[in-house]
């Protein structure tokens, strides 16, 4: 035990290194005027106007508009990228009708209808909340259709030899087999629920971080640019925490896969 917590703590110790080196040398080099501090601005400016951005509201008023729009989009795109992955994974012959048409869909760019969806749905919540939809679907329905394209067979045929039903089979085998692809999907759909608000937002709306970064760099105050990335980098980094000790839950009865034959606990 005393070994996995020294090598937490020096994983901690070399990440934040890392972070203080990176920023001071952005401060120095941007300082030193070794190219222009315009489109990067400082990290000491940056800090200077997520203390305005608070103090002046902007910042709760932008954040709880995105992530409305982001967590809605998640939930809802999860929840319809589930249930078609295992219906078309069950029904193959749906399979191969939608999935085809499904994948043409997915491979169109979604910044090119976004305007469409703003023209359908209005400037509101709803083009913004049906295009972060969307973008998680598309995440998590590939991943779980391929996880139950590669449940092995013999489970299913185990299940059904013991008397389980289609329900039973379903959320005793195939459920928990898929859940390592699903929570794959759901990983990748967090930031596509973020980048899907944040274009809805910088087609057309009133308020949000993809409203206030157009209207920041129109007029060059790349600091508020920066504000608003930085906090939506620390809201990334909160969600994928959360996700991980979801995974390391739901996950709890996978054995850990390593190339090597030293075995070690997770950390």
């Amino acid at each position: 035990m005393n070994i996995i917590k020294e090598k937490k703590n020096y994983i901690l110790v070399v990440r934040i290194l890392l972070i203080f080196v990176f920023f001071a040398t952005w401060e120095v080099t941007a300082r030193l005027k070794l190219y222009n501090p315009l489109f990067t601005s400082y990290p000491s400016e940056i800090i200077l106007d997520l203390k305005d951005f608070l103090v002046s509201g902007d910042l709760v008023k932008h954040t709880s508009i995105t992530l409305k729009e982001a967590f809605i989009g998640l939930f809802y795109g999860t929840i319809v990228g589930i249930v078609v992955g295992l219906l078309f994974g069950q029904i193959q012959s749906l399979g191969k009708i939608f999935l085809p048409i499904i994948t043409a869909i997915h491979g169109i760019p979604q910044l090119t209808l976004a305007p469409v969806y703003i023209l359908w749905f209005g400037l509101g919540l709803t083009s913004k909340i049906f295009l972060a939809a969307l973008m998680v679907f598309f995440n998590v329905f590939f991943s779980t259709y391929a996880g139950i394209q590669n449940i092995e067979p013999k489970l299913i045929e185990s299940a059904n030899l013991l008397g389980a039903d289609t329900v039973q089979t379903l959320y005793h085998v195939v459920l928990p087999s898929s859940m390592p692809w699903i929570l794959t999907g759901i990983r990748n759909g967090v930031g596509a629920s973020l980048i899907g608000a944040i274009i809805g937002e910088f087609m057309g709306a009133s308020a949000g971080f993809g409203w206030m970064i157009a209207y920041a760099s129109s007029y060059f105050k790349i600091a508020r640019v920066m504000s608003c990335i930085f906090i939506l980098l620390i809201v990334g980094l909160i969600l994928n925490f959360i996700l991980d000790k979801a995974e390391a839950y739901l996950l709890r009865w996978k054995a850990t896969t390593r190339l090597s034959f030293n075995y070690e606990k997770n950390m």
